[in-house]
């Protein structure tokens, strides 16, 4: 058998004349050089720290699926939005646990100016009025049957739904949201609530519009943490976004921009970076997205098991959002993060 002849060093080029000179290892050797050369940042400013709420006083409850993540009362929930601009964290977005028998088919409870969201919306602005507060009008956790809207005969009915997120909008604004960032992913929705707002003196509430939210799979953690995932009938796949379309998601943040939409976001995140870059691309406005409890929940789970480190991925992940595009991103990790970051 013959052997393989070894190839001749005097056939192989200098590395030089490969890369005519072009080292480009140079700016890597050193971590003085890797700074100055570094082009995207990871600030406390790009955090917004998603916080689930629950009836009570008191209360501090774990999600099962997500360590480190709580559902908090009202009282509670002020606490850690003082602790949030301690950290320098510039916002907060809220999401209910309802009780269940709070709920129903058409989550009605969402217009009772002094449900959970809303209550928890005075008392934080009370007590920390220059954090921002983000709410969400979309109706799955005031549903009994989990949806984001009204449904009635298996189909979730858009222009019933619309009319009352809307109408849900104006009392989030009134309770001093600063923000409403509609998930739902009903047809027209942004437009009624921008007329529903400046007809009733909001025009300065912002709309951080879910304009490209995807039928994903990264979403049951978070379900967990509403007390929805064992409601959900059927899926979701009428109302949000196939994950296969990437045009589609343009075309709903066009629509969403051109009816007044102040800010887009795109859910789940990690896995959608490359729509993230499109709408950044395509709209140059501000673009954020949702680091959802799923990817939370991964990184967790393999840090928790040895197999990868988890502060160092926690990073990198939230530092890819920053490369591709994003002004800021909503994660479970922004305490966290924030305190990494200020040394606190």
């Amino acid at each position: 058998m013959n052997k393989p002849s070894r190839a001749k060093p005097e056939a192989i080029r200098s590395v030089d004349e490969i890369t005519a000179g072009r080292r480009l290892r140079r700016m890597r050797k050193a971590d003085w050089a890797r700074r100055l050369v570094q082009e995207n940042h990871l600030r406390v400013d790009d955090l917004i720290w998603p916080i689930f709420l629950v009836e009570g006083e008191g209360r501090q409850e774990p999600v099962s699926a997500m360590p480190g993540v709580f559902r908090y009362s009202v009282d509670l929930a002020v606490r850690q939005a003082e602790r949030a601009a301690r950290l320098g964290i510039p916002a907060i977005a809220t999401f209910p646990n309802i009780d269940m028998n709070r709920r129903d088919a058409r989550g009605s409870a969402i217009l009772d100016p002094d449900n959970l969201i809303n209550r928890a919306t005075r008392a934080i602005k009370a007590a920390v009025p220059e954090i921002g507060v983000i709410t969400d009008v979309a109706l799955d956790p005031f549903t009994d049957h989990g949806h984001d809207g009204i449904l009635r005969d298996g189909i979730i009915v858009n222009d019933e739904t619309v009319a009352q997120i809307a109408e849900a909008a104006v009392l989030q604004a009134a309770a001093g949201s600063d923000v409403i960032a509609p998930s739902d992913m009903m047809d027209g929705r942004i437009g009624a609530i921008r007329d529903a707002l400046d007809g009733n003196g909001f025009q300065d509430v912002a709309i951080m519009s879910y304009a490209t939210k995807f039928a994903s799979a990264f979403y049951g953690p978070y379900r967990e943490a509403i007390g929805t995932g064992g409601l959900l009938k059927g899926d979701k796949k009428t109302y949000y976004i196939d994950p296969a379309n990437t045009d589609e998601a343009l075309r709903e943040t066009a629509q969403d921009l051109a009816e007044g939409a102040d800010m887009v976001m795109v859910k789940p995140g990690l896995p959608y970076l490359d729509i993230v870059r499109r709408l950044k691309d395509a709209f140059a406005v501000p673009t954020f997205a949702y680091q959802v409890s799923g990817e939370y929940a991964m990184i967790k789970a393999a840090a928790a098991n040895g197999w990868i480190d988890g502060e160092q991925a926690m990073l990198e992940s939230l530092l890819a959002f920053k490369r591709a595009g994003c002004d800021g991103v909503l994660t479970y990790f922004a305490p966290e993060v924030a305190a990494l970051l200020t040394g606190r």
